[in-house]
């Protein structure tokens, strides 16, 4: 604010001043956020509740509007009231009607009408964006579920340094990876599973019922390790992790840990208890009596066994 003064009146100039500094503090004063002051709701609009509930009856119908709960101020002559929802399904709802005055008028009108939640109110749970609602098993047919650009989980193929490097993931058992990128078997792939991606996997796998902390493989002869029909996948991964291919064991076609371990081990002998051929038990001690031709059992006159011993 800039306050106009002549040279001739310094005694005006100076009250003009002051008059200046006191409304510009008088102005920050107003507008500071440490310093609020309390709005008082327009008396037009705050009286105006049948007003504000014939306008919300005439867009939501008379039977879903409840008693009036009350006012609040949103600005200069700007008021909300507020009634509650009757309708059983918005428990604990709102309608919060917003009325308005223009100034010097004494017409009171309708801003808006919504519908807004109390403290108590149902209230759906937060968004969640779809990639994390995923889970395993979601992926149905037909279904598309691309990688994003930025996938901790993957890095390009052309890294060839670092902990990330491709060379280390195709490394084999003894620790010698391919000396040439050409070498690389990851025909049609631009990205190859990073370190994150792998600790996941592993992690899952291991921890999963396919892993060494389960009851099969607790009660299994031997570990998959030893198994013929273990087949150790390519990799980093495959020191510790490799596919199942007998068809008769519960994890066929699955991804297994090599102390992992089923009753279907290739080298799995069977007792020699359980292999040997059963003897039949020949009861020498009883008899049964049988009808013979010509003969009949109940005319048959039988002596005690224990009488030929006196």
């Amino acid at each position: 604010m800039v306050c106009a003064t002549t040279a001739t009146q310094p005694r005006q100039q100076t009250t003009r001043n002051r008059t200046c500094d006191e409304r510009d503090e008088q102005e920050l004063v107003a507008v500071s956020p440490t310093r609020t002051r309390t709005r008082e709701p327009d008396q037009a609009c705050a009286e105006a509740v049948d007003f504000a509930r014939d306008a919300l009856i005439s867009v939501v119908g008379a039977a879903v509007v409840g008693d009036h709960l009350g006012v609040q101020a949103e600005g200069e002559r700007i008021v909300t009231h507020l009634f509650d929802c009757a309708d059983p399904a918005y428990s604990g709802w709102r309608w919060a009607v917003t009325v308005v005055r223009a100034p010097r008028a004494k017409a009171v009108t309708v801003s808006e009408t919504v519908l807004v939640p109390g403290s108590d109110a149902l209230l759906a749970p937060d968004w969640v964006p779809w990639h994390d609602r995923v889970r395993p098993g979601d992926l149905g047919v037909g279904d598309l579920l691309p990688a994003e650009p930025d996938d901790e989980r993957l890095v390009p193929l052309v890294v060839l340094e670092g902990d990330d490097a491709v060379t280390d993931w195709y490394a084999d058992a003894e620790g010698d990876g391919p000396e040439e990128p050409a070498e690389l078997p990851a025909p049609g792939r631009s990205r190859v599973l990073s370190v994150v991606g792998r600790e996941d996997a592993s992690e899952r796998w291991y921890s999963s019922e396919h892993g060494p902390r389960t009851p099969l493989a607790h009660a299994a002869p031997a570990h998959c390790v030893s198994c013929g029909f273990y087949v150790p996948l390519t990799g980093e991964l495959g020191r510790l992790f490799g596919a199942c291919a007998n068809a008769y064991a519960p994890d066929d076609g699955r991804v297994v840990s090599a102390d992992h371990g089923c009753g279907a081990h290739s080298e799995a002998m069977a007792s020699e208890a359980a292999a040997r051929a059963v003897v039949p038990v020949i009861d020498e001690f009883g008899y049964d009596l049988v009808d013979l031709p010509g003969v009949s059992v109940e005319e048959t006159v039988f002596e005690p066994l224990s009488r030929g011993a006196d």
